[in-house]
């Protein structure tokens, strides 16, 4: 039997067959965690919170009562352990399920079951020589009387006889430097596994100090220890997003990777331009390029390379700034040491090789900055991208440099070029923050503190200045296409101001505590992020129309650190115009617990089946009436594009029209009814006469003016029908009349087929 829980306070009983919940039993309080025990049928244990104390959980057996209905209410609750943690790895069932033990800081509980007899454990009670000690873990033997506890300061002890509070024994195993983060025990019991922040598994035969063989360098600390049920496999589960499945024998097998979870990231989200893939810090000192079409890690770039020390406290070189030029053929990436008195900082170039399809290092500049680097951009311009490529460092140390490409005379450098300083400006000693060009190229602007500076890339003369007090420059962007002479800046007093470049003046500006600005750099629009009563709000909008044209009131509860636009392969067709902005590229957003959202107009079940498989479902549909019909029109309209000739084809009934999409995709049960979708179906049948070949049109023509020959009468009392209920009069206005002729002109130009244009 399957169970489930949530934190609304109801456990599921499951089908395995059919798959959906059997019974529902309501607890009425929030459930933490989930225990069901073999052969025990008529209860479960969940963990809850105590009522009245803050952090403070109960382990409470929950009697499954037997009745019929679906929707049962569970009243009958046993507090079996008090003041338990809620971490599923602090709580063990032993052997057959006769006694249950849990363990918080310094204190173990055993439960026993029959006897109803509750055993306390201090570790204090332990001599220690080395620092904490506390409990952090806990496992039971399957097939015998023995608990092993993880400690905190890297030992496992086995604990035995205890049934009884006093005459209790126990040995111990160490050989984690570090906090044991979690322990289990093979089926059969004669061999433990344990892991922790070296990344090392460890397999401890026989309870034996001696007897241990290691499997390391599993990328990062072990969070969590599972075993198959027949013992063939373990599973571990990383602190970086990473599942590995090992051997029982200890060999690695595979490795499930998504997205990796770093310890910080201080790069932000930024998009490849050659895969567009998410690019943010990955392992210590790695860059991750994360693909979101396939959810997978397509490579790893070691950025840094130094081997990294898993110590806590101690202060290692880490990734900060990454940028990517237009075309993705340069990365600039700054890897700094927090020192108070002394930063390290470097600044290296990385170019894109074709051959082996990686970055190298072209150029490597020790202490770019005399202080840690702020921001840094390159000159977006497709076109001189090869000419003319331009990078701008911004710093604390109150300047910002421009960095450009000169050829390398030393003979025995490896590449032609390298990176060197060109230009070094500031403004009044304050600290540069910020900086970007513009679409063009033309203009660089960069921010000092409280004033936006706007600079000639060329001649580096300072053209104009922006100030918005109170409140310093949180950040500044361009605007495009339409809109490229306004920039668009945010202050940390909760201020969004739009200048006009060309005059020189505040366009317009919002009260919102905005944290993240991002442009799409596909069209106008510009998404900001605020940051509010403790939810995060997203507002869209165009420089030129200070009202926004979408707002999402209480996006997430996590606060939103960053924000990218990832531009799609085709064009998303989309009918609401409210999402009109979706259209060319998609919004992805990182809250600061890392996890990474988006923004979609498709329905839940179009995101989780790929386009690969929606496609072989339709093709996989039963023959019927309705689809040889459906199925028939399509191959009538594609044939008719063939014979017009068309060079670009924009086949309306070809694609899926929403009545098709609505009857295919839709489960039955949610469906409206017959007769709502009936007429929207049928009309999506409809041919429409733009389609129809010059051949019928001209046929249509010539039958359309015998047909007006030969009844004359009945047009004149159409004409003075429309004559009569033409909207045009009635608005007071005059038309000129037109005689037989004319109109009968006038109707074979109407009926004439211009989709030819179409081509041009």
């Amino acid at each position: 039997q399957l169970y489930s829980s949530s934190l609304d306070g109801s456990i599921k009983l499951w089908d395995f067959m059919d798959g959906i919940p059997i019974k529902t039993f309501t607890v009425g309080h929030e459930l933490l965690a989930l225990y069901a025990l073999a052969g025990s049928e008529d209860s479960v244990f969940v963990v809850i919170p105590k009522s009245g104390e803050r952090d403070t959980f109960q382990l409470v057996s929950v009697k499954l009562i037997k009745a019929a209905g679906q929707d049962l209410e569970a009243k009958e609750l046993s507090v079996i352990l008090d003041g338990v943690d809620a971490s599923p790895k602090s709580i063990a069932f032993g052997r057959e399920g006769e006694y249950v033990a849990a363990v918080k800081k310094g204190d173990l509980q055993v439960y026993f079951f029959k006897q109803k007899q509750l055993n306390r454990f201090s570790v204090s009670a332990v001599k220690a020589k080395s620092g904490n000690n506390h409990f952090t873990c806990i496992a039971c033997h399957p097939k015998e009387d023995c608990i092993a506890t993880g400690h905190a300061d890297g030992k496992i002890r086995l604990w035995r006889n205890f049934y009884h509070k006093k005459e209790y024994t126990f040995s111990t195993l160490h050989w984690h430097h570090d906090t044991v983060m979690d322990i289990a025990f093979s089926v059969e019991g004669d061999s433990l596994l344990s892991g922790g922040v070296e990344s090392v598994l460890v397999l401890w035969h026989n309870e034996s100090d001696c007897q241990k063989d290691f499997l390391p360098r599993l990328g990062s600390a072990i969070e969590y220890i599972s075993m198959s049920p027949d013992g063939a496999l373990c599973c571990t589960l990383h602190t970086d997003n990473r599942i590995t499945i090992v051997n029982s024998n200890l060999r690695f097998s595979k490795s499930i990777q998504g997205l990796i979870k770093s310890v910080d990231v201080k790069t932000g989200l930024v998009v490849d331009p050659r895969t567009k893939a998410l690019v943010l810090n990955g392992e210590p000192g790695h860059l991750q390029f994360y693909s979101l079409q396939s959810d997978q890690q397509l490579f790893s770039l070691d950025i840094v390379q130094r081997q990294y020390i898993h110590q806590a406290g101690l202060n290692q070189i880490d990734l900060v700034k990454v940028a990517f030029s237009a075309q993705g053929k340069w990365l600039a990436t700054v890897e700094e040491r927090e020192e108070e008195s002394d930063p390290e900082l470097q600044l290296k170039l990385w170019f894109y090789d074709e051959e082996t399809q990686s970055f190298k290092l072209n150029t490597r500049i020790n202490m770019p900055h005399e202080d840690h680097i702020t921001d840094m951009c390159f000159r977006d311009v497709d076109g001189l991208e090869d000419d003319s490529l331009i990078l701008v460092t911004a710093g604390r140390d109150c300047v910002f440099k421009v960095w450009v490409m000169v050829e390398d005379t030393d003979p025995e450098a490896q590449q032609s070029v390298s990176w060197s300083c060109d230009f070094v400006g500031s403004y009044h000693n304050y600290q540069a923050t910020n900086c970007c060009f513009s679409e063009d190229g033309s203009l660089l602007a960069v921010s000092f503190e409280e004033t936006v500076t706007v600079w000639d890339s060329v001649t580096w003369d300072l053209k104009c200045t922006f100030c918005h007090p109170p409140g310093k420059i949180r950040n500044i962007c361009f605007g495009r296409l339409t809109c490229s002479k306004y920039l668009i800046g945010t202050t940390d007093y909760g201020f969004l101001c739009c200048w006009n470049l060309l005059s020189c003046a505040l366009e317009w500006s919002a009260h919102l505590n905005i944290l993240v600005l991002q442009p799409d750099p596909l069209s106008e629009y510009i998404a900001a992020v605020s940051w509010l009563s403790k939810e995060s709000s997203l507002f869209v909008f165009k420089p030129n129309e200070p009202r926004p044209i979408y707002i999402q009131r209480n996006l997430c509860k996590e606060k939103i650190q960053f924000a990218a636009f990832v531009p799609r392969d085709e064009p998303e067709t989309i009918s609401a115009e409210k999402y009109l902005w979706l259209r060319r590229s998609q919004l992805f957003f990182l809250t600061d617990m890392q996890e990474l959202m988006t923004l979609s107009t498709k329905s839940l079940e179009e995101r989780l089946t790929p386009a690969s498989k929606q496609l072989a479902v339709e093709e996989s549909l039963p023959v019927t009436p309705f689809s040889l019909l459906l199925g028939k029109h399509r191959r009538q309209q594609s044939q008719e594009d063939i014979d017009l000739g068309k060079l670009v084809a924009h086949n309306r009934h070809g694609q899926e029209s929403p009545a098709v999409r609505e009857l295919l995709h839709t489960p039955a049960h949610v469906l409206p009814s017959a007769s709502f979708l009936c007429p929207i179906f049928i009309n999506s049948l409809l041919i429409s006469k733009e389609n129809k070949s010059a051949e019928e049109v001209a046929d249509e023509v010539e039958m359309e003016s015998e047909r007006t020959e030969d009844s004359d009468e009945e047009r004149d009392v159409s004409e003075m029908e429309q004559e009569d209920t033409n909207p045009m009069e009635l608005l007071g206005e005059t038309i000129c009349k037109l005689s037989k002729s004319q109109e009968k002109e006038l109707r074979k130009i109407r009926k004439m087929d211009y989709s030819w244009i179409a081509a041009f």
